[in-house]
Protein backbone atom coordinates (compact mmCIF):
# COMPACT_ATOMS: atom_id res chain seq x y z
CA UNK A 1 0.00 0.00 0.00
CA UNK A 2 1.29 3.76 -0.55
CA UNK A 3 0.52 6.49 1.40
CA UNK A 4 -1.26 8.57 -1.08
CA UNK A 5 -4.05 5.54 -1.83
CA UNK A 6 -2.67 4.46 -4.94
CA UNK A 7 -2.44 0.67 -4.61
CA UNK A 8 1.21 -0.86 -5.74
CA UNK A 9 1.02 -3.25 -7.80
CA UNK A 10 3.02 -5.69 -6.24
CA UNK A 11 0.42 -5.09 -3.41
CA UNK A 12 -2.25 -6.19 -5.78
CA UNK A 13 -0.31 -9.13 -6.88
CA UNK A 14 0.39 -10.25 -3.44
CA UNK A 15 -3.69 -10.04 -2.49
CA UNK A 16 -4.65 -11.90 -6.43
CA UNK A 17 -2.41 -14.55 -5.28
CA UNK A 18 -3.29 -14.86 -1.36
CA UNK A 19 -6.97 -15.22 -2.49
CA UNK A 20 -5.92 -18.07 -5.55
CA UNK A 21 -4.70 -20.01 -2.60
CA UNK A 22 -7.45 -19.58 0.10
CA UNK A 23 -9.69 -20.17 -2.53
CA UNK A 24 -8.07 -23.38 -3.42
CA UNK A 25 -7.59 -24.57 0.10
CA UNK A 26 -11.67 -23.30 0.78
CA UNK A 27 -12.18 -25.90 -1.88
CA UNK A 28 -10.47 -29.04 -1.00
CA UNK A 29 -13.19 -31.16 0.74
CA UNK A 30 -15.48 -28.59 1.80
CA UNK A 31 -19.08 -29.50 3.76
CA UNK A 32 -20.91 -29.52 0.85
CA UNK A 33 -19.61 -28.79 -2.45
CA UNK A 34 -22.81 -27.14 -4.04
CA UNK A 35 -23.12 -25.06 -1.10
CA UNK A 36 -19.06 -23.84 -1.49
CA UNK A 37 -19.99 -22.59 -5.50
CA UNK A 38 -22.96 -21.62 -4.06
CA UNK A 39 -21.13 -19.42 -1.56
CA UNK A 40 -17.96 -18.28 -3.11
CA UNK A 41 -19.43 -17.17 -6.61
CA UNK A 42 -19.32 -13.49 -6.28
CA UNK A 43 -15.50 -13.83 -5.90
CA UNK A 44 -15.48 -15.32 -9.54
CA UNK A 45 -17.72 -12.68 -10.55
CA UNK A 46 -15.97 -9.45 -9.21
CA UNK A 47 -12.23 -10.82 -9.48
CA UNK A 48 -12.52 -10.57 -13.80
CA UNK A 49 -13.95 -7.56 -13.18
CA UNK A 50 -11.67 -5.90 -11.05
CA UNK A 51 -8.50 -7.06 -13.45
CA UNK A 52 -10.36 -5.87 -16.56
CA UNK A 53 -10.67 -2.20 -15.12
CA UNK A 54 -7.48 -2.31 -12.90
CA UNK A 55 -6.08 0.24 -15.56
CA UNK A 56 -8.84 2.03 -16.43
CA UNK A 57 -10.17 3.01 -13.08
CA UNK A 58 -8.06 1.12 -10.53
CA UNK A 59 -9.82 1.41 -7.05
CA UNK A 60 -7.81 2.45 -4.00
CA UNK A 61 -5.75 0.51 -1.95
CA UNK A 62 -8.54 0.25 0.73
CA UNK A 63 -10.84 -0.70 -1.59
CA UNK A 64 -8.87 -3.56 -2.86
CA UNK A 65 -8.20 -4.69 0.65
CA UNK A 66 -11.47 -4.68 2.06
CA UNK A 67 -12.53 -6.74 -1.62
CA UNK A 68 -10.03 -9.18 -0.07
CA UNK A 69 -11.29 -9.80 3.44
CA UNK A 70 -14.92 -10.14 2.10
CA UNK A 71 -13.29 -13.00 -0.07
CA UNK A 72 -11.84 -14.75 2.68
CA UNK A 73 -15.05 -14.34 4.93
CA UNK A 74 -16.70 -15.98 1.86
CA UNK A 75 -14.41 -18.82 1.37
CA UNK A 76 -14.74 -19.43 5.39
CA UNK A 77 -18.63 -19.57 5.10
CA UNK A 78 -18.20 -21.58 1.77
CA UNK A 79 -15.96 -24.40 3.22
CA UNK A 80 -18.02 -25.12 6.33
CA UNK A 81 -21.55 -23.65 5.23
CA UNK A 82 -22.22 -20.38 7.60
CA UNK A 83 -24.07 -22.32 10.23
CA UNK A 84 -20.91 -24.68 11.38
CA UNK A 85 -18.11 -22.18 10.72
CA UNK A 86 -16.05 -22.60 13.85
CA UNK A 87 -15.19 -18.96 14.70
CA UNK A 88 -19.46 -18.71 14.69
CA UNK A 89 -19.15 -21.76 17.07
CA UNK A 90 -16.46 -19.70 19.10
CA UNK A 91 -18.52 -16.44 18.94
CA UNK A 92 -21.54 -18.57 20.06
CA UNK A 93 -19.67 -20.04 23.24
CA UNK A 94 -18.10 -16.78 24.62
CA UNK A 95 -21.62 -14.58 23.94
CA UNK A 96 -23.79 -17.56 25.43
CA UNK A 97 -25.64 -16.74 21.72
CA UNK A 98 -28.60 -19.36 20.76
CA UNK A 99 -26.96 -19.54 17.27
CA UNK A 100 -23.65 -19.72 15.20
CA UNK A 101 -23.67 -16.13 14.11
CA UNK A 102 -20.84 -16.33 11.70
CA UNK A 103 -23.66 -15.59 8.74
CA UNK A 104 -24.25 -11.84 10.81
CA UNK A 105 -20.57 -11.47 10.15
CA UNK A 106 -20.93 -12.45 6.46
CA UNK A 107 -24.00 -9.88 6.02
CA UNK A 108 -22.42 -7.03 7.95
CA UNK A 109 -19.31 -7.45 5.37
CA UNK A 110 -21.87 -7.27 2.44
CA UNK A 111 -22.88 -3.79 3.12
CA UNK A 112 -19.63 -2.72 4.81
CA UNK A 113 -17.12 -3.83 1.58
CA UNK A 114 -19.86 -2.55 -0.98
CA UNK A 115 -20.22 1.01 0.92
CA UNK A 116 -16.74 1.58 0.24
CA UNK A 117 -17.00 0.52 -3.45
CA UNK A 118 -20.04 2.37 -4.20
CA UNK A 119 -18.63 5.51 -2.17
CA UNK A 120 -15.53 5.42 -4.32
CA UNK A 121 -17.61 5.08 -7.82
CA UNK A 122 -19.86 7.97 -6.79
CA UNK A 123 -17.40 10.37 -5.69
CA UNK A 124 -14.96 9.81 -8.71
CA UNK A 125 -17.73 9.53 -11.29
CA UNK A 126 -20.43 11.66 -10.34
CA UNK A 127 -20.99 15.47 -9.02
CA UNK A 128 -21.72 14.26 -5.40
CA UNK A 129 -19.60 15.22 -2.62
CA UNK A 130 -19.16 13.41 1.16
CA UNK A 131 -22.45 14.83 2.99
CA UNK A 132 -25.85 13.31 3.84
CA UNK A 133 -26.95 12.42 0.15
CA UNK A 134 -23.79 10.66 -0.39
CA UNK A 135 -24.47 8.77 2.53
CA UNK A 136 -28.28 8.09 2.24
CA UNK A 137 -26.73 7.06 -1.56
CA UNK A 138 -24.33 4.60 -0.56
CA UNK A 139 -27.09 3.11 2.17
CA UNK A 140 -29.72 2.28 -0.79
CA UNK A 141 -26.90 0.96 -2.81
CA UNK A 142 -26.11 -1.65 -0.24
CA UNK A 143 -29.82 -2.08 0.79
CA UNK A 144 -30.60 -3.14 -2.54
CA UNK A 145 -27.31 -5.55 -3.08
CA UNK A 146 -28.50 -7.78 -0.18
CA UNK A 147 -32.37 -7.49 -1.11
CA UNK A 148 -30.80 -8.91 -4.66
CA UNK A 149 -28.61 -11.46 -2.36
CA UNK A 150 -32.02 -12.62 -0.35
CA UNK A 151 -33.92 -12.79 -4.01
CA UNK A 152 -30.76 -15.57 -4.84
CA UNK A 153 -31.52 -17.24 -1.67
CA UNK A 154 -35.30 -17.56 -2.12
CA UNK A 155 -34.87 -19.15 -5.92
CA UNK A 156 -32.09 -21.37 -4.34
CA UNK A 157 -34.37 -22.30 -2.15
CA UNK A 158 -37.56 -22.52 -4.97
CA UNK A 159 -35.11 -24.70 -7.07
CA UNK A 160 -33.26 -27.06 -4.37
CA UNK A 161 -35.70 -27.16 -2.01
CA UNK A 162 -33.95 -29.09 0.93
CA UNK A 163 -30.90 -29.05 -0.50
CA UNK A 164 -30.01 -25.56 -0.52
CA UNK A 165 -30.26 -25.51 3.39
CA UNK A 166 -27.15 -25.38 3.90
CA UNK A 167 -26.77 -22.41 1.84
CA UNK A 168 -29.45 -20.15 3.23
CA UNK A 169 -28.08 -21.10 6.75
CA UNK A 170 -31.18 -19.60 8.66
CA UNK A 171 -30.55 -22.07 11.10
CA UNK A 172 -34.55 -22.52 11.72
CA UNK A 173 -34.89 -18.31 12.36
CA UNK A 174 -37.69 -16.72 10.76
CA UNK A 175 -36.59 -13.30 10.85
CA UNK A 176 -33.12 -15.08 8.87
CA UNK A 177 -34.19 -12.34 5.73
CA UNK A 178 -34.58 -9.37 7.90
CA UNK A 179 -32.06 -9.91 10.01
CA UNK A 180 -29.58 -10.42 6.74
CA UNK A 181 -30.67 -6.78 5.14
CA UNK A 182 -30.49 -5.11 8.63
CA UNK A 183 -26.83 -6.28 9.22
CA UNK A 184 -26.06 -4.93 5.49
CA UNK A 185 -27.29 -1.63 6.55
CA UNK A 186 -24.93 -1.72 9.75
CA UNK A 187 -22.46 -2.24 7.89
CA UNK A 188 -23.37 0.37 5.58
CA UNK A 189 -23.78 2.93 7.83
CA UNK A 190 -20.43 1.65 9.63
CA UNK A 191 -18.28 1.55 7.07
CA UNK A 192 -18.82 5.38 6.22
CA UNK A 193 -19.04 6.47 9.61
CA UNK A 194 -15.62 4.81 10.48
CA UNK A 195 -13.90 5.00 7.16
CA UNK A 196 -15.16 8.26 5.56
CA UNK A 197 -12.02 10.45 5.94
CA UNK A 198 -9.61 7.79 5.77
CA UNK A 199 -11.60 7.11 2.44
CA UNK A 200 -11.32 10.68 0.68
CA UNK A 201 -7.62 10.73 1.42
CA UNK A 202 -7.08 7.78 -0.39
CA UNK A 203 -9.62 9.03 -3.07
CA UNK A 204 -8.12 12.31 -3.48
CA UNK A 205 -4.68 10.68 -3.36
CA UNK A 206 -5.40 8.16 -6.88
CA UNK A 207 -7.25 11.22 -8.12
CA UNK A 208 -3.96 14.20 -7.52
CA UNK A 209 -1.58 11.31 -8.68
CA UNK A 210 -3.10 11.40 -12.36
CA UNK A 211 -4.26 8.02 -12.53
CA UNK A 212 -6.98 7.54 -15.48
CA UNK A 213 -10.10 7.74 -13.51
CA UNK A 214 -11.69 10.69 -14.93
CA UNK A 215 -12.64 10.93 -18.68
CA UNK A 216 -10.07 13.24 -20.58
CA UNK A 217 -10.65 16.92 -20.47
CA UNK A 218 -12.90 16.31 -17.04
CA UNK A 219 -12.20 18.88 -14.04
CA UNK A 220 -10.80 16.74 -11.25
CA UNK A 221 -12.58 16.89 -8.07
CA UNK A 222 -11.09 17.92 -4.77
CA UNK A 223 -12.40 15.45 -2.05
CA UNK A 224 -11.63 16.93 1.34
CA UNK A 225 -9.31 15.07 3.62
Amino acid sequence: MMEDGRPRRAYLVTLLVAAAVLLAISAWQPYDRATWWMEVFPIFIAAPILLATRRRFPLTDLAYTLIFVHACILMLGGHYTYARVPLGFWLQDLLHLARNHYDRIGHFAQGFVPAIIAREILLRRTPLRPGGWLFLLVCSVCLAISACYEFVEWWAALLGGAAATDFLGTQGDVWDTQWDMFMALVGAIAAQVLLARLHDRRIAGVVAAGKPSLTAGSARPTIPA
